[in-house]
């Protein structure tokens, strides 16, 4: 079962188009959305919750219709992102008191528990929180609900390392529950190596992949050689390539074909998620 299905999703703004996206998040999975900035993800995630209407294509999200059925939706989703949707001028405490309400699920010693464990006073007012600290209050929040799935975008591009890591390990123990989904928007892909398991790339508008991260990183390689090895045929086979003074480093997508043409004259190595997003955007020829 997918736990969102996007259908030939497209909105057509003046000097960017999301085109006829379709994408499957699978349920129980944690799938990271990548991609440069401006491509497309934030606009991909705010046609999932409503707050943009596509030009066309259809929503379904936990298997209900959006935007029909966006009330009953948004009990079981929660949201993190990099912007701050509470209002600057009310404290914590406050802030509180008029989310809970809409939330039958709502638990209230969870969120106290996330508080003390966040380190946030719930006097502080919100337009008062750093830039992490807003996003530790939108995770303190989102785990309250104990919603079915997670849906987060950038949420670590204004965090400190060691919380960036606790916050991936928060991520791991919402997993243990198999019902649960986390779709994972961001352009620092270090994080997705460590807990996503699939991996969805946006780039200029359009989906690239949506493949399971261990398949990608077996099928893609980062190819080493000499510049001479080099005519027009060959350099057809890669997605982008970078030279140097001494030789050229580039991206495949097929390492097996790769290793039959190439055999020992070049070195292979594993990418990063990094690497494919780094060539893939850029394309063809790289200078250094």
């Amino acid at each position: 079962m997918n736990a969102i299905e996007l259908r030939n999703l497209t909105k057509i703004y003046p000097e960017f188009t999301v085109d006829h996206v379709s994408l499957d998040v699978k349920q129980g999975y944690i799938t990271g959305l990548i991609g440069p900035n401006g491509v497309g993800k934030s606009t991909l995630i705010k046609m999932m919750l409503g707050m943009i209407r596509p030009d066309s294509g259809s929503v379904k999200i936990l298997g209900c219709d959006m935007p029909k059925e966006e009330v009953d939706i948004k009990q079981r989703v929660g949201i993190v992102s990099d912007d701050c949707f509470y209002y600057e001028h009310l404290t914590i405490l406050d802030s509180k008191r008029m989310i809970a309400p809409f939330y039958k699920k709502w638990n209230e010693e969870k969120f106290n528990r996330y508080l003390e464990q966040f380190e946030l006073s719930p006097k502080k007012k919100i337009g008062d929180l750093s830039k992490g600290m807003k996003v530790k209050f939108s995770l303190a929040v989102a785990f309250s609900f104990e919603p079915e799935l997670l849906i987060m975008d950038e949420p670590t591009s204004g965090l400190d390392p060691v919380f960036r890591r606790e916050m991936l390990d928060l991520l791991g123990d919402i997993m243990q529950n198999e019902r649960n989904s986390i779709i994972f928007s961001t352009h620092i892909t270090t994080d997705l190596d460590r807990i996503a398991d699939y991996i969805a790339f946006i780039n200029r508008g359009k989906l690239v992949f949506n493949e399971a991260k261990d398949d990608l990183l077996e099928r893609y390689a980062i190819v080493k050689g000499d510049s001479q090895l080099l005519d027009s045929d060959i350099r057809n086979k890669f997605i982008g390539i970078r030279e140097t003074a001494v030789g050229f480093e580039g991206l495949v997508d097929n390492r097996q074909e790769s290793e039959r043409l190439f055999g020992n004259y070049v070195v292979f190595d594993k990418p990063s998620l990094e690497d494919i997003m780094y060539f893939t955007a850029k394309g063809g020829r790289v200078h250094a």
